[in-house]
């Protein structure tokens, strides 16, 4: 009876919980690999960091900090001076009377000094209208300009090659005033005097224009604004020294690889604020030579690029361990080294067409300006896109898992700072007109107030000092050769379990036994 029991075939019931067990293990298995255990792919070993062991509290007073060093920065700047310090001559004042049709307009500037470290030399011509029609000119017409310096001793020498230098323009008036013409830029001062001479060709044969006066402007930079920039960046240099020491200092105990990745990218950016920061201004004044203030737009724009190829890194490398170079970095460097390639031709670019020819402007120079314009905002709405698509994959497959979410809710709430208030500055310096350079050479991209230098550079070196501390080890970080960093499981400082539940796992390991711990097996 007993054999004919056994040999009989196994009813439906049967058949129907032996495949639900088999399809529950098959389950079980698979979830070993999606569960957020120590087992995922996500896990590594790193440093604890002190984001872990901040409280909601503690997060507050992280952010109210940050808020309130900048706030103080802007404070400052408002109680500052002016940027850009400007004298201007009209042609009726001039002595001789220049005709106001072809000049020559005799222009010379005030006193300078290195200090005022750039000079611009801007015009407006004026003209006899009646309400606001727009009037442009049919052809363009011919600027000729010609340099002189004045050394203190009197000797006056000619600039460059001591040529006239002609540029073809056109006009656009709305009624009586028409847009700003840039004569002249010159990015370093080799004199304490400039005599600048002015001559219009064929602007006669415009009919419809009929000039009732030309404006001119001299702006340089406020040598008060100036000092107030020296002291100030060797503050934030000095600060930021002090930060990355203390910074490297906490992360003595750990090797290398045991570095978290913010940890590992907080080693790289920290040096790049320093150069950000730039130890090299004082030459700016020292020196007479462009090569001072071509470094400091390498600097720059060398950190900028690091900031943004950190973002891209993180929010991809938070849920990725396996970082290999052609899959995971080369992508990220093609796009940032682009925009990074742009900035810094641009810069040099410039600069070495002015080195020619101090009339040069690179709006004018249609053939290349628009190509340039339109390659840089490709590039730049390629790396927005590419940043949106890693922010979405992050949060889709880490939003509930202990931990990463909070690294992820901590990176993308400060950066969303960052950016919104960039934005801001941003906007209410050009307002509608972010893409027209009115003045492209300098004065109109350069800051126009104490607040805005100071916010801008606030901002980011407060940025990199929050994520320093935050990213930095905790007090309580285990001090090992190699560690598990699961999130998950391993983080929870305040409890003993842990620690016991991991040595535990390594024992296991160690003698050959499962290496999949349990609470009971204690």
């Amino acid at each position: 009876m007993e054999y004919s029991f056994e040999s009989s075939s196994p009813g439906p019931c049967f058949s129907i919980g032996k495949f639900l067990s088999q399809f529950s293990d098959l389950c079980g298995e698979f979830g070993t690999y999606i569960a957020p255990t120590y087992r995922h792919d996500r896990c590594e070993r790193s440093v604890q960091m002190r984001l872990y062991t901040l409280n909601k509290r503690q997060f507050v007073l992280v952010f109210a900090a940050f808020f309130l060093c900048f706030l103080l920065t802007v404070f400052i700047g408002l109680a500052g001076p002016s940027v850009i310090e400007t004298s201007e001559t009209s042609a009726a004042d001039l002595n001789p009377k220049p005709n106001l049709q072809t000049g020559p307009f005799i222009l010379p500037s005030s006193l300078m000094s290195t200090f005022h470290q750039q000079l611009w030399l801007i015009a407006q011509i004026q003209i006899n209208s009646t309400g606001d029609v727009e009037v442009h000119t049919s052809s363009p017409f011919m600027v000729g300009v010609r340099i002189a310096g004045l050394k203190s001793h009197g000797v006056k020498d000619l600039l460059l090659d001591g040529t006239m230098h002609n540029r073809s323009r056109e006009l656009k008036c709305t009624g009586q005033t028409c847009d700003e013409l840039n004569m002249l830029h010159l990015g370093y001062l080799d004199y304490s005097r400039y005599v600048v001479t002015i001559y219009f060709f064929g602007l006669e044969k415009q009919k419809v224009l009929q000039i009732r006066d030309v404006k001119f402007q001299f702006k340089s930079y406020n040598p008060t604004f100036t000092q107030i920039e020296i002291w100030f960046r060797f503050v934030f240099l000095l600060i930021t020294f002090l930060a990355t020491c203390a910074f490297a200092h906490s992360l003595r105990r750990f090797t290398v690889r045991d570095w978290s990745m913010e940890q590992k990218w907080m080693s790289v950016l920290m040096p790049l604020l320093l150069l950000y920061n730039n130890p090299f201004f004082p030459l700016t004044f020292l020196v007479e030579s462009w090569i001072p203030g071509m470094f400091d737009a390498i600097f720059q724009a060398s950190f900028l690029c690091g900031l943004l190829l950190f973002w891209l890194c993180l929010y991809h490398g938070v849920r990725q361990t396996k970082r290999h170079f052609c899959s995971f970095y080369l992508p990220k460097l093609v796009v940032v080294g682009l925009i990074w390639i742009s900035a810094v031709t641009l810069a040099s670019w410039q600069a070495y067409n002015e080195l020619q020819d101090p009339t040069y402007n690179y709006s004018l120079d249609t053939a290349n300006y628009l190509g340039f314009q339109v390659f840089f905002y490709t590039i730049g709405v390629v790396y927005l896109l590419y940043l949106i698509f890693l922010l979405i994959r992050a949060y889709a497959e880490l939003k509930s898992m202990p931990f990463f979410d909070l690294r992820l809710k901590f990176m993308t709430t400060l950066m969303l700072i960052v950016l919104a208030i960039t934005v801001a500055i941003t906007a209410l310096r050009f307002g509608t007109n972010i893409s027209q350079d009115a003045v492209v050479t300098g004065s109109s991209i350069h800051y126009q107030s104490s607040a805005e230098f100071l916010s801008f550079y606030g901002l980011l070196n407060f940025y990199l000092y929050t994520m320093a501390f935050v990213y930095s080890p905790s007090k309580n970080a285990l001090v090992e050769s190699h560690f598990r960093d699961n999130p998950a499981l391993s983080m929870l400082n305040d409890s003993d379990e842990d620690i016991v539940y991991g040595s535990e796992y390594e024992e296991t390991a160690l003698n050959g036994r499962p290496t999949k711990p349990t609470r009971d097996s204690r």
